[in-house]
């Protein structure tokens, strides 16, 4: 509000800054007159781009548009200024956080690009990429080589079955070596049953890097790739042995294709471009090009291979959806029931909710309405479009194949279908890792506490590795993500997008109080101010329960007590369990007998006797052996194979307990029981021990007792707590 407190002609200004802010943005949304002509479902490519943070995805979708003639000039990632990365929060890290679509326009076909984010902790924006694409486009440092990303890319990449590129980008780098980042390349797919195959070779190097040598048709790209040149002298003879292993390749791709190559020693560009698209498709084998984005070099070779060698909608793996008699397969036709799925959704403080779907058969037409089978919901496509970056290029039928967003839809949610309500289908939504990094949250403000709820009910929509509960031990609101990086994202998103203020802190432990022996105790509770007065009696015993969590019973005999009086005792009993009776958190397992009491005839009344229930309990536990249970963990950890001896120091020193070992994929699997209290911040400890290569999912397993040595603490924070409440 400071802008407001000075003299008018501030005023005038602060209003004028947001009226122009508002109109830029939504004129940059919607008014630029942006076309695109219709694409049919053979004329469409899908790609994903992943890789390890800082590969150069963003740099490399902002050549495509520069060298298509999309935009008029490369932006770049230090100033903010590129078409994918768009989002204020990545603008201010400098990283992608969110998948965004890059349409290209280039010989006739369309090409959506998703520029999928690097870094681990927004790994749930790559899976939702690689579920709508038909390809993967892995990116390679020319320096660093394979990292940690570049095997994760891979992985899903493999889950999914897609057929992949490897690409060497930032060949201007210094000390970039193509030869050196091939090998290495090679070597991690040859590990993983596979075979990779130069199509591109390098032009220089460094800053010499000037162009690639098209294997396939024997040309030289040089710059951005618009013109053509003869092969340099010096890499005729490396280029002529690269053709030579290409056409092998491609000649491995059908009998007719091998018979021809026997006889004649060669086959045509048609003929290689034929073949190698039958051992991409499949798998065997897994082209590697090379580029610098940041100077275009490469782009539109690139894509060349991309439309050649990548498949349409109508090649890509099979897709099933569930129908009323089980698995359908769907036909990438426009001419099938609609099935499309909603891979990400957005939210935008000037036009709503966006949501991005993939159609995978049928059509989607602008103003027509849609069936959400999963939210049993009509939607009406209005404001259909294709997006690219952040500006909407209108749109009125979205063939089969095709990717596209629609805003303002009411119910519809990352991971719906929508299809024909007389043919419904479900599309089942990838598999997600489990969020395991928790952090408390807690609002600035009441009005911050007004809106938390469907703030983080908004935020856990649109990303889908993020979710949250109230926990009914700690009676905390949790946040659990991917990372304190992802959190942190999330909290900057709640802020800048819903104005909540949100702060954290680490979230306790829901521990549970028990007992471990009989024991017995007694309370008077007697009050005296004038008038009536209160005045309660309980005798009780208490033991463990192993069967049940509570159990309320009495031995009453004689008239001591009245037999009426029992439920007030219980509740006090049962209110102090809740509470907990001695550290501040839910006691169970206990059995309560009321064997005698006192009652007076005038002062005895039902809140005496739950004061006096609640007092006797307290005193019984303390004689009845009180020990605290904190949960235990079953841990799943997959690490490499070097890294063994240190995680399983590490499991040692968290109190956790190995169950046993098993190999898979060339890495070792660990199962451990460990506490849940070792576990706050191990996502992020278990990367730094593994160098971001272990990762590992938990479920509870069991409740155990907690040593003394760390109950004793927790009990001293609980009295000082409850000490400090009283003095307010």
């Amino acid at each position: 509000m400071s802008c407001f407190m000075g003299d008018a002609s501030h005023f005038d200004n602060s209003i004028e800054f947001f009226y122009n802010r508002a109109t830029l943005y939504i004129l940059h949304l919607i008014g630029r007159a942006f076309s695109m002509k219709e694409y049919t479902t053979e004329f469409l490519r899908n790609v994903a781009l992943v890789s390890h943070g800082g590969a150069g995805k963003t740099m490399l979708a902002e050549a495509f548009l520069h060298a298509t003639g999309a935009t008029t000039r490369l932006g770049k990632v230090e100033d903010g200024t590129t078409v994918s990365d768009y989002d204020d929060e990545e603008n201010r890290r400098k990283i992608s956080i969110y998948s965004s679509v890059i349409p290209i326009e280039h010989r006739d076909h369309k090409i959506n690009v998703i520029d999928a984010p690097g870094y681990t902790d927004f790994v749930g924006e790559m899976i939702s990429a690689l579920s709508v694409a038909d390809g993967a486009v892995i990116l390679v440092d020319a320096v660093s080589g394979i990292e940690v990303g570049t095997e994760l890319a891979w992985r899903y990449a493999d889950e999914f079955k897609l057929p992949r590129f490897f690409v060497i980008n930032k060949m201007d780098r210094d000390n970039a070596d193509f030869e050196k980042a091939y090998e290495a390349i090679e070597e991690f797919v040859r590990a993983r049953g596979k075979r990779a195959i130069k199509v591109h070779l390098p032009i220089g190097e460094k800053q010499n890097f000037k162009g690639v040598v098209d294997i396939i048709g024997m040309k030289a790209y040089m710059g951005d790739g618009k013109t053509t040149a003869e092969i340099p002298s010096e890499l005729k003879e490396a280029a002529d042995k690269a053709h030579f292993v290409l056409v092998e390749a491609a000649a491995e791709g059908e009998d007719e294709l091998m018979e021809k190559y026997l006889e004649n020693g060669s086959l045509t560009d048609a003929e290689m471009v034929r073949g190698l698209e039958d051992v991409v498709y499949a798998g065997e084998f897994v082209p590697v090009f090379c580029a610098a984005g940041g100077h275009e070099v490469g782009a539109i070779a690139l894509l060349n291979d991309i439309i050649d060698l990548l498949p349409s909608p109508l090649q890509a793996p099979k897709r099933v959806a569930q129908g009323k008699s089980g698995d359908e397969e769907l036909k990438p036709s426009d001419t099938e029931p609609l099935a499309a799925y909603v891979w990400k959704t957005t939210a935008d403080p000037f036009v709503g909710k966006m949501t991005y779907f993939r159609v995978f058969s049928g059509t989607v037409q602008g103003d027509a309405h849609v069936w959400n089978q999963t939210k049993s919901a009509d939607e009406r496509m209005s404001g259909l479009h294709f997006q690219r970056g952040k500006e909407a290029i209108p749109a009125k039928l979205i063939h089969a194949g095709d990717i596209a967003a629609v805003s303002k839809l009411n119910a519809t949610a990352t991971g719906d279908t929508f299809c024909d309500k007389n043919h419904p289908l479900t599309i089942t939504p990838p598999n997600f890792p489990a969020a395991l990094y928790r952090v408390a949250i807690t609002p600035k403000s009441q009005a911050d506490a007004a809106k938390i709820t469907p703030t983080l009910t908004r935020l856990c929509e649109e990303d889908v590795t993020l979710s949250w509960e109230n926990d009914p031990i700690t009676h905390e609101t949790v946040l659990k993500g991917m990372g304190d990086q992802h959190i942190d994202v999330a909290l900057h998103r709640a802020q800048a997008k819903f104005q909540v203020g949100l702060a954290t802190h680490e979230p306790r432990v829901p521990y549970r109080e028990g007992i471990t022996r009989k024991a017995s105790a007694q309370y008077r509770h007697k009050k005296q101010s004038g008038g009536s007065g209160q005045f309660g009696e309980v005798h009780l015993r208490i033991e463990p329960l192993p069967t049940a969590d509570f159990e309320f019973t009495d031995e009453l005999v004689g008239m001591n007590l009245s037999k009426s009086y029992l439920p007030p005792i219980e509740k006090g009993i049962k209110a102090t369990m809740e509470r907990g009776a001695f550290a501040g958190y839910p006691m169970s397992n206990v059995k309560v007998i009321v064997y005698d009491g006192k009652e007076h005839e005038v002062d005895s009344k039902p809140v005496a006797f739950e004061i006096a229930g609640r007092e006797a309990f307290k005193l019984a536990v303390q004689e009845a052996g009180p020990v605290l249970f904190e949960p235990i963990m079953n841990v799943r950890i997959i690490i490499p194979d070097a890294n063994m001896g240190d995680v399983m120091s590490d499991i040692s020193s968290r109190r956790g307990r190995v169950q046993g070992t098993d190999s898979e994929h060339g890495n070792t699997v660990i199962v451990a029981h460990i506490p849940l209290a070792e576990l706050l911040r191990y996502t992020t400890q278990l990367r730094s021990i593994t160098g971001g290569r272990g990762y590992f999912t938990m479920e509870f397993d069991h409740y155990d007792t907690v040593p003394s040595h760390i109950t004793g603490p927790i009990i001293e924070a609980h009295k000082k707590e409850m000490e400090a409440k009283k003095e307010e």
